[in-house]
């Protein structure tokens, strides 16, 4: 009982703490700190000091030409200890047809993107949510720095907005492929144990098959084959998960099952 006691003690004193610091935290959004911004108009403005010169250089040339030839304004805004906050958009003129991306480290995930209205029916919000989690993520940007995190996003961003918008972010990652097979076989498993003969006459049972199919027509389908059609068009996973599900299905059907009770052993 004490324990008991100790513990929501100990819990509403954290909830507390948690409230007060929330309530006396500044405003992020209040920020407006123009002198930070360059003096100099430019489509990147690393205050994280997160890319190389050369990077910064060659981005800031690379979304200018993007916004001449599609008439989309994508910028990149790093940040640590220091903000300009909302003084950005006055800076670049930021509008419906603007997209902003703010690299902070300081997070979990370093990605943030600040939409205009009119790109959403091009780009929807499940979008923007995945290529938050595909590239801010901490694993990703282990692996291959907080600059590939960037660059790759905004590869992604031009791709979809050229070639007239995206559902979902183009691409298949390796681990997200051996999830999607890993769900095909998974499919093909239950597929193959449905199908177990069930009379002595019985190749395949058909019947308990189509009545398994919402389960594993949905590891298979919407799993398994679904998000590799929307974000590749090779023909090498799509063959590898198909193949899984037949294979999966194969040893599940040649695995013997018992149909009925064991037999007592025969006395001597």
């Amino acid at each position: 009982m004490k324990y008991a006691s100790r513990l929501f003690t100990s819990a509403l004193f954290a909830l507390v703490l948690s409230l007060v610091s929330w309530v006396n935290a500044p405003a992020a959004h209040a920020v407006y700190a123009p002198e930070l911004l360059p003096s100099e108009p430019t489509a990147v403005i690393d205050m994280g000091n997160v890319l190389t010169s050369v990077q910064e250089q060659q981005l800031s040339s690379k979304l200018t030409d993007f916004e001449d030839e599609t008439g989309w304004k994508v910028r990149v805004l790093t940040q640590f200890d220091q903000t300009p906050g909302r003084a950005v958009k006055d800076f670049w003129g930021l509008n419906d047809k603007s997209v902003l991306m703010v690299a902070d480290s300081r997070g979990g995930n370093i990605l943030n993107f600040n939409v205009g209205d009119a790109v959403y029916p091009l780009l929807p919000r499940v979008f923007w949510v995945e290529l938050q989690t595909r590239y801010g993520n901490q694993f990703f940007v282990r692996d291959n720095g907080e600059d590939q995190a960037i660059l790759s996003a905004i590869d992604a961003i031009q791709t979809c907005l050229r070639g007239g918008g995206c559902a979902v972010v183009p691409g298949l990652p390796h681990e997200q492929w051996v999830l999607t097979l890993v769900c095909a076989i998974a499919g093909g498993v239950i597929f193959g144990f449905a199908g177990h003969p069930r009379k002595p006459d019985q190749i395949f049972a058909w019947q308990w098959a189509l009545i398994f199919s919402p389960l594993w027509a949905m590891l298979f389908i919407a799993f398994g084959l679904g998000p590799v059609l929307t974000r590749t068009s090779e023909w090498l996973p799509i063959f590898r998960n198909i193949a899984g599900f037949c294979g999966g299905a194969l040893i599940a059907y040649l695995i013997p099952v018992r149909s009925g009770p064991v037999a007592p052993p025969a006395e001597s």
